[in-house]
């Protein structure tokens, strides 16, 4: 299996909702997964409940990786989205995110810290 990235990741659990949840997350997520986002842990079980409630809420979204470092089974990089909701409101956000692949490629850890640019989570 080809090792993943955040934009293959996100394109396909958030930005495919044609594609089963479930086989988007076997792509890329092993069944042991944990992400921490802002110091906020969840389990894959959690994480797929989250991502199920974005499939819900956003029209589509835009990934730009503008630093990306692979090293072994370990992952880093700072990417920006652009995110636009069924609702009319677009979000901005850069995320700095360090990650851990297990052996077949999909992510089984990752860590990241998300600041809002733009949008009602910025606070303009």
């Amino acid at each position: 299996m080809p090792r993943t990235d955040i934009r293959a990741a996100l394109n396909d659990l958030v930005f495919s909702p044609d594609l089963d949840l479930d086989e988007a997350a076997e792509r890329h997520i092993t069944p042991d997964y944990v992400q921490h986002t802002d110091g906020n842990p969840l389990d894959r079980d959690a994480f797929l409940a989250h991502i199920a409630h974005l499939r819900e809420t956003v029209a589509s979204g835009v990934i730009d990786v503008h630093q990306e470092l692979f090293d072994g089974d370990h992952y880093a990089d700072r990417h920006t989205v652009t995110i636009a909701m069924k609702d009319g409101s677009t979000l901005h956000m850069e995320v700095h995110l360090f990650g851990e692949f297990a052996p077949d490629g999909r992510f089984r850890r990752v860590d990241e810290t998300t600041l809002a640019l733009d949008g009602p989570a910025a606070g303009h």
